[in-house]
């Protein structure tokens, strides 16, 4: 097995700048409030999705295709 096709780490790449900018709007638009339930999903949401553009982004630069 090989792992992901160039193509397909364009696409994650794309797909989790894309959450990471909604991500910002949500939060300048609403705020984080005091709510701890609200600081967990925007700290998970920022991982997941800072995570995989970063994983897709030095995959990219290693994958040789």
């Amino acid at each position: 097995m090989t792992g992901p096709t160039r193509n397909e780490l364009w696409f994650r790449l794309t797909f989790s700048l894309g959450g990471l900018a909604l991500l910002v709007v949500a939060v300048m638009v609403r705020g984080i409030s005091n709510s701890a339930a609200l600081v967990e999903v925007v700290g998970i949401a920022g991982a997941f999705f800072g995570g995989t553009a970063i994983w897709s982004t030095l995959k990219l630069l290693r994958h040789r295709d």
